[in-house]
């Protein structure tokens, strides 16, 4: 195995109801120009559909990634060493931690589109971030692989 090999990846893809919802755009946009004629409805069918399909897919891009002895999540990197024992969060208990239960100090990446979460407390004394909330279509698999991480560190 390469040491550049990652033993876990996830792209948080927005789901595919969003990419009709951009095509409605679209049609939206042609109906908003349609007292302009047929050219101004098609540049509005095909800009209205690629702007708002461009905004989906940047929501999507953000991943999830255990890299070189360190947690990637969006913008946050976080070595293992400053993390503690994951803990999977059902659906339920997913979205308790994200409403009532919630810390504002903790770092959260959410899409509410995924049902399931990890929650993993951050165990550095000098960081006030109490834990991180990430969504995760596979929370036991980042998990095992969190663990593998900080195993071999």
């Amino acid at each position: 195995m390469q040491p550049s090999a990652s033993p876990y990846e996830e792209r948080l893809t927005a789901p595919r109801s969003w990419w009709l919802i951009c095509a409605l755009v679209g049609v939206a946009m042609a109906l908003i120009l349609l007292p302009f004629g047929t050219l101004p409805l098609l540049g509005g069918l095909v800009g209205g559909t690629a702007v708002s399909a461009v905004v989906a897919s940047s929501y999507g891009s953000v991943r999830v990634r255990v890299v070189g002895g360190a947690l990637i999540a969006g913008e946050a990197k976080i070595p293992v060493s400053a993390l503690g024992d994951a803990e999977v969060l059902d659906p339920e208990e997913a979205r308790a931690w994200r409403t009532h239960k919630a810390d504002p100090r903790a770092f959260m990446l959410l899409r509410a589109y995924i049902p399931t979460a990890l929650r993993i407390p951050v165990t550095d004394p000098a960081d006030p971030t109490p834990y991180v909330y990430l969504s995760t279509r596979e929370p036991e698999r980042l998990s095992a692989a969190l663990e593998t991480a900080r195993t071999t560190v």
